[in-house]
This record gives structure tokens, sequence and C-alpha cells, in this order.
């Protein structure tokens, strides 16, 4: 399995940014893929996530009511629809991918991105 995230960029208070996570080898069932953050010296925390196979996405508290995450199964891409970016948004943003008995337990997922930087100025 192979994921590649993008889209990353410097941005400003309160302009929005779409992140693409590119999947390949495994783009089905119950495995879903999930979108996490880290910012310097703090621990990878979760943002959001979504099944292959479902219509129903989980949020974390970062992003809740101004992040979107959304699949295209034909593209096997997932995106990270960010709006309202704020500086403490700051953060590498990393894809990834399992088979979570809780979308937001970070030790389920077994396939990690590289990750794209995203920097949001005051």
């Amino acid at each position: 399995v192979q994921l590649q995230a993008s889209g990353g960029g410097l941005v400003q208070t309160g302009d929005s940014l779409k992140l693409s996570c590119v999947v390949s080898g495994r783009t089905a069932g119950d495995d879903a893929i999930a979108w996490f953050r880290q910012a310097p010296g703090k621990e990878r925390e979760f943002v959001a996530a979504i099944r292959w196979t479902s219509n129903s996405p989980y949020y974390g508290d970062p992003g809740k009511g101004r992040f979107t995450i959304s699949r295209d199964n034909a593209k096997s891409t997932v995106y990270l629809q960010m709006n309202s970016l704020r500086p403490e948004d700051t953060a590498v943003y990393y894809c990834a991918s399992g088979f979570p008995s809780r979308l937001q337990h970070i030790s389920d997922y077994d396939y990690w991105g590289r990750g794209t930087l995203v920097t949001v100025s005051s």
C-alpha cells in the first residue's frame, strides 16, 4: 500500500486549502483512510477519517466544523478540505491507511504517506 499526500502550502489566516491523498494497493472494504497532523514539538493528532465503503466520516476536535473529508473511489483519492484556517493549524499533514477498530486510533493505521506541510500565517 502506498499513499501520496499533496496540496499543502503557505496560506493566510482565514484561507482554505484542499489536501489530496492518492492511495494505491488497498482501496476497498473496511479499509479506512485518515488524516493526522503533527505540529513542531507536538504529538501527532487525529484530524479526520473515512472508510472506502462508508458515507460516515469521523472528525477529531481540530477540524470539526471547518474541515471536510471526502473520497473519490474511482480515483482512489481521499481529500481534506480545510476552511477558515488558523495559525494553530500549521503542521505536517499525513494520510494513513488501516483497518481501525475506531477511526481515531492512530495505532490501527499501518501505512503512512510522507506528509504535506501546511503553514498558516497570521
